[in-house]
C-alpha cells in the first residue's frame, strides 16, 4: 500500500513538474507548480517527516507561490505567443535524446540503489528542534540571502508595474 502511494505522488510530482516547464501561460505553470509542491509533501510524509510536509504546504504553497502569483499578475504578464518553426527531424532527435537521458538515468539508480530500502528520516533530525539548528547555525546566510532575494523581487516587480503604467499613461495624453 504504501508503495502505491509513493507511486502515486511521485507520479504526481514527474508529470506536473513538466508541465511547470512546459506549459506557457505562467499563472498555470504557477498553478502546475502548486501540485508538485503539494505531491512532494505527501512524500516527506511518507518518510515519516510530517513536520517538513507542514512547513512544505504552509511556506513554499502557501507563502511563496501566492506571492509568485501576485508578482505575475502585478506584471499582467501575457501568454507566450512566439511561433516557432520547428522540424520534424528536430522533434523526433529531441523525443531519441529525452529517451536516451531517461535511461541513462534510471540505470544510474538501479545501479547505485537497485535493492535499497529508504530508512525513514530521523526523527531528531525532522523535528523542529533539528530543522532549527541546522537552519540557524550552518545555512543562516544563504537564508537570509533568499529572504533577501524574494524582497528584492517584490520591489523590482512593484517598481517595474508602476513604471509601465506611468508610460502607457504619458503615452495616452
Amino acid at each position: 500500500m504504501e508503495m502505491a502511494i509513493f507511486l502515486v505522488f511521485a507520479l504526481a510530482a514527474v508529470v506536473f513538474s513538466i508541465m511547470v516547464v512546459a506549459n506557457r501561460n505562467p499563472v498555470y505553470s504557477t498553478l502546475a507548480l502548486v501540485v508538485v509542491l503539494i505531491a512532494s509533501a505527501g512524500l516527506f510524509i511518507l518518510l515519516g517527516s510530517p513536520f517538513l510536509a507542514a512547513l512544505q504546504v504552509l511556506l513554499y504553497t502557501g507563502a511563496i507561490l501566492v506571492l509568485f502569483l501576485f508578482v505575475i499578475m502585478l506584471l499582467n504578464v501575457q501568454r507566450e505567443r512566439t511561433v516557432v518553426a520547428r522540424s520534424p527531424l528536430q522533434t523526433w532527435g529531441a523525443l531519441i535524446a529525452a529517451f536516451v537521458l531517461a535511461g541513462a538515468v534510471c540505470r544510474l539508480l538501479w545501479d547505485a540503489h537497485g535493492d535499497a530500502t529508504v530508512e525513514p528520516l530521523d526523527p531528531a533530525f525532522a523535528s523542529l528542534r533539528g530543522i532549527s539548528e541546522v537552519l540557524f547555525s550552518t545555512y543562516l546566510l544563504p537564508f537570509e540571502m533568499i529572504g533577501l532575494l524574494l524582497l528584492v523581487a517584490v520591489v523590482a516587480a512593484t517598481w517595474a508595474a508602476k513604471r509601465e503604467a506611468g508610460e502607457s499613461e504619458e503615452g495616452a495624453e
